[in-house]
Order: structure tokens, then C-alpha cells, then sequence
């Protein structure tokens, strides 16, 4: 029996005052002290009813998410003190339950370190109220959590996927280094392999039969079709694109991430926001018409491992060195061009 189930019994067996009473005389006439505690808890009618409200909106949320979100309403509550309600209530959201395998060599995969560093892609389906069948194009930032696009429509082609890639680059000024990928027909179509090779990103796939490895968006997946789409009824093409652009909003600037400190995404893009490269004709300091400073030949130059002192480059002159021969000592600019090492000395 559960220890919430012993203590509802001991209240009804000793609820009554003749009982209370009666228990007192025994322990008076045994010469035994009593100490009985009074509970102090108060009823939180409106804490409840809040707590209602929030789980009849986000159906699909659990007593932590909906913590967060009243903690954001300024109630001073704990996960615990919600659990409890979220308990009596009986807002428990049923999950199915996964069926046990056997467990197996798990390789590491590459995590983004950075924002815009690594997206990941995958389509999700789903039907009219008509019965007739769409697709969802969904993206992400692996590193931010956001969601990037959320494309809807009766056919998605590779052709249709590099567009939607286009306006993306558009709306968040950039592309990543990387995408991860399955091994659909619209990622390794030559359309999208050619958007790739023009724009310069590396299409990554996983293996065949692997979806663990393109994690974070199956994991989206499954939160778009536990809070979207199984609650939703889409009647057109144009309704399911509303929704889902109203899901996106939602979910990259209301819902808490728990990978993100329960941060919203939008809020957590905002802290980790890309620095601005300098351009490398631009130097330190100066601006990119003013032209550097002439060579000239310094007391100790860079000398190859072993070379005599006598066979220095003179004045002007760039002397070249594969990477890892070279020792560096008065070196100030050294930009890495095509795997060779380009050392100019400035006064």
C-alpha cells in the first residue's frame, strides 16, 4: 500500500473527536506522553484551478513543464508541491510504453558546438479531414533547439526542399556548415545534392536503418506529433500551414526546453548569437582601404628546422613552409591558405 494511502486511512480512523479523545485517555492512564501534529496545509483552491487551466491548454505537457510555466507567472511553487496536485487532479498524460531490446554497441555522434554550425531535416505525414494525405518538412538548430522551417504541402521534392532551405537562409542571414539527413529520395536527389555544392554545405547522412543517429529530429518529431498534430484537425492545405506556423511560434518562444535550462529557444539563440567575422584583408585596427605596412627584414626571422642563418629571405620577400616545419618567433599575421602557411613579418 502506498504511503498516501496509509496516511488518507489514519485520517479516517482517527478523525473523530470521541476516537482522539478516547486514544488520549489510554496513553494518560499508561503514563505515556502524546504528541500529535496538527497539519497547517492550506487548501489551494486557485493554485488548482490554475494548474487546470494550464494542463486543458497544453495537453500534452507534464507537471515540470507546467511548473515552469507558473513559475513564469510569478507562483512561488517546487516540482514536487505541482506533482502532488498534478497527482490529486488527475491530469496525468499517458505515454506509451516502449518495448525493452536487447542493448547494443552505441556509437558517438558529433554534437554542434555552435549555433548555425549543424541543422538537421527530416518529413513528417499526416492526413486532411477528408482523408487525403500531406507532408511536413521540418528543420532544426541541433545547438539552439529552434525550430528553423515548417514547411507544409501535397508533394515535397528536392527542388521544393532547396527552396525552403533558401528562405531560410534568408530569415536567419546564413547557412550551416552541415546538415544531417536520412537517406530519403529528396535528400540525395541531384537537386539538393547541386543547392549543396553551390552554397557550400555539407549534406551528412546516417546510416540506413539508423534514425537514433539524426536524434534531435526525431525528437521534434515526436513533440510536433504529440502536440500538434494529434491534437489539431486540419481541414485544407491552408489551415495545416496556419497551425503549424503557429506551433513554431510557440515552441521557439513560449515552450521550455529542458536540454536548455528550461529556457525558451528564442531566448536561448539570443544569449549564444554568432560573432561577426573580420574579413582577412581587413588588419587590426585599420580599415580595409588602408594598405599594410612594407616588409622589412627583422633581427630573427622564421627559419626552417635545422636551415643555416645565411639562407634568410630577403627584404619583401614571403617564405613559405609546410604546416608543422616552421618555428615561430616574431610572426604577427599567418593566414592558412590551400594547406601551406603564408607568414608575413610587419614592423
Amino acid at each position: 500500500m502506498r504511503p498516501r494511502a496509509r496516511r488518507k486511512l489514519a485520517r479516517g480512523a482517527g478523525g473523530l473527536p470521541d476516537q482522539r479523545a478516547a486514544r488520549r485517555e489510554d496513553c494518560v492512564k499508561l503514563g505515556i506522553s502524546t504528541l500529535r501534529y496538527q497539519s497547517r496545509k492550506v487548501f489551494d483552491e486557485v493554485l488548482r484551478r490554475r494548474l487546470r487551466e494550464l494542463a486543458g491548454t497544453y495537453v500534452r505537457y507534464g507537471y515540470r513543464r507546467l511548473t515552469v510555466l507558473l513559475r513564469r507567472e510569478g507562483w512561488q511553487v517546487n516540482a514536487k508541491r505541482i506533482y502532488r496536485l498534478y497527482r490529486e487532479e488527475e491530469l496525468i498524460v499517458r505515454t506509451k510504453q516502449r518495448r525493452k531490446i536487447a542493448r547494443r554497441q552505441r556509437v558517438r555522434t558529433c554534437v554542434a558546438a555552435g549555433a548555425n554550425e549543424c541543422w538537421s531535416m527530416d518529413f513528417v505525414s499526416d492526413k486532411f479531414a477528408d482523408g487525403r494525405s500531406f507532408r511536413i518538412f521540418t528543420v532544426i538548430d541541433q545547438f539552439r533547439r529552434e525550430c528553423v522551417a515548417l514547411e507544409a504541402d501535397r508533394s515535397l521534392t528536392g527542388k521544393k526542399v532547396a527552396e525552403v532551405r533558401e528562405r531560410a537562409r534568408q530569415e536567419r542571414s546564413g547557412l550551416p556548415e552541415s546538415t544531417t539527413v536520412d537517406n530519403g529520395s529528396e535528400f540525395s536527389g541531384r537537386a539538393l545534392e547541386a543547392w549543396a555544392i553551390v552554397n557550400d554545405v555539407q549534406l551528412c547522412f546516417i546510416r540506413p536503418g539508423r534514425p537514433v543517429e539524426n536524434g534531435f529530429i526525431e525528437s521534434f518529431n515526436g513533440r510536433l506529433r504529440d502536440e500538434c498534430l494529434n491534437v489539431e484537425w486540419f481541414s485544407s492545405l491552408e489551415d495545416a500551414r496556419q497551425k503549424l506556423g503557429k506551433f513554431r511560434e510557440r515552441y521557439n518562444h513560449q515552450r521550455p526546453h529542458s536540454a536548455l535550462a528550461d529556457r525558451v529557444p528564442a531566448v536561448f539563440a539570443a544569449l549564444h548569437r554568432p560573432e561577426k567575422k573580420v574579413s582577412p584583408q581587413v588588419w587590426a585596427g585599420e580599415e580595409a582601404h588602408t594598405p599594410p605596412l612594407p616588409l622589412q627584414t627583422p633581427s630573427r626571422l622564421l627559419t626552417r628546422s635545422g636551415e643555416p642563418e645565411n639562407s634568410r629571405p630577403g627584404v619583401g620577400q614571403m617564405k613559405v613552409s609546410k604546416v608543422g616545419q616552421i618555428r615561430l618567433s616574431n610572426a604577427t599575421v599567418c593566414p592558412k591558405l590551400n594547406g601551406f602557411l603564408f607568414c608575413l613579418v610587419r614592423r
